[in-house]
């Protein structure tokens, strides 16, 4: 089998050693940086075919082991694919996202474990894209500068009121509360975030002005409450067939003249298929169940079909690339540690997720997109001003980035 392999595969000349369990060994190229070792002999004949989901499972079964930089598997790994496995251009059927499989999914995804996620975010565990303003950036750096790119675009100021859609470990709601004096009313579906958080903001004397609940955004009830609405990394989860109703009820909570940020990923594709090869189907299946990618061109026609105006739309792509690049470093580098706090499958999971998803983000697989909109007045205009220099003056956003 591995002379059949060697047929098949020479010709692509990767820097990838095969190894078995008996000894035997197959190099692909010249000077290999990465050796699979095949603890099931039967993978031979399956690398006949090897789409990423296909290696993925493999390694998150134990079948196989990588020796070398998991970023240099993911590389190989994709040549392998795409020189083997057929794209694939099916546009799957829209979930349900019904209340119950999506409060699942989240706790399945975000409940995982609290110590395990700060081992390799930021200390103030922002688990959504960085922004980078100079690619030698630390992750912690990056992340404030996040944090308050985001204040910045929406124009907080003293005593408004925020929403926070998804409001994970409560880093943003700390950072508008802290820096712009804001109230926050922030939701999740995450019992292990909101605890965490909820102790956090006790801890920095934020109660008075910071509300963490644990709430769907369908069972928000405010009409024309807060001045601003933001979500971060929360769309994702929604699901095509609510994008409306997710939309609908985000313009319903802000009043006319707010502004409502939604930061999150799109896909490549305009029908919102998932990205080929099998990666798409592996993230849905072991990552992010229920979880769909929309096209920037469909979140935008949902948004203003409810609506609301869309006055400014951002790509943080290559900054996602980085953090991921970046996540994916900080936990390779505490495995050890990991192990004790997860599941060995679980960890194999999150190796593979981080460091396909800094790989895919680097070469457009799929996107990431601020998207900047308003509630028009009742006569159409708006109080926004008439360019971008407020958000990129010196001034608060400038001193933050240099902590």
């Amino acid at each position: 089998m591995l002379a059949q392999l060697a047929a098949s595969l020479g010709a692509l000349k990767l820097p990838l050693r095969l190894s078995l369990p008996d000894g035997a060994r197959l190099d692909l190229g010249p000077s290999p940086r990465v050796e699979l070792r095949l603890n099931d002999p039967a993978l031979l004949e399956e690398l006949q075919a090897p789409s990423l989901d296909r290696l993925g499972e493999a390694f998150i079964q134990q079948r196989l082991d990588i020796r070398g930089s998991v970023m240099d598997a993911i590389a190989v790994a994709d040549s392998l694919s795409r020189a083997l496995v057929p794209d694939d251009v099916t546009r799957l059927p829209d979930d349900p996202h019904e209340r119950q499989t999506d409060a699942e999914a989240i706790s399945y995804h975000y409940d995982l474990s609290n110590e395990f996620y700060a081992l390799w975010l930021d200390p103030e565990m922002v688990y959504s894209c960085a922004y980078f303003r100079h690619p030698d950036d630390s992750l912690a750096k990056a992340q404030i500068q996040k944090l308050d790119h985001l204040c910045r675009k929406l124009r907080l100021h003293n005593g408004e009121r925020l929403l926070d859609v998804g409001c994970g470990w409560g880093g943003l709601a700390r950072h508008a509360a802290k820096e712009y004096g804001v109230q926050v009313h922030g939701i999740t579906l995450s019992r292990q975030q909101l605890k965490l958080a909820t102790a956090r903001v006790a801890a920095q004397g934020l109660s008075d002005r910071i509300h963490l609940e644990l709430l769907d955004y369908r069972d928000l009830t405010g009409k024309d409450k807060y001045d601003k609405v933001v979500s971060v990394g929360m769309f994702e989860h929604v699901g095509h067939a609510n994008l409306a109703e997710y939309f609908r009820i985000l313009y319903q909570q802000v009043k006319p003249g707010g502004l409502v940020m939604n930061h999150g990923i799109t896909a490549h594709h305009t029908d919102g298929r998932p990205v080929s090869h099998g990666a798409g189907a592996f993230i849905g299946r072991y990552v992010f169940p229920h979880g769909e990618l929309p096209h920037l061109a469909t979140a935008v026609a949902a948004m203003s079909d409810q609506g609301l105006e869309v006055v400014d739309v951002e790509s943080l792509r290559m900054h996602y690339a980085r953090t991921l690049e970046l996540w994916s470093h900080n936990l390779e580098g505490k495995l050890d540690q990991a192990a004790v706090l997860v599941d060995e499958r679980a960890l194999r999971i999150w190796r593979i997720y981080l460091a396909g998803c800094a790989y895919g983000f680097a070469r457009n697989w799929m996107d990431i997109h601020q998207i900047l909109a308003v509630k028009p007045l009742a006569d159409g205009s708006h109080h926004l001003p008439l360019t971008r220099e407020d958000i990129y003056s010196k001034g608060r956003g400038a001193d933050l980035s240099e902590r």
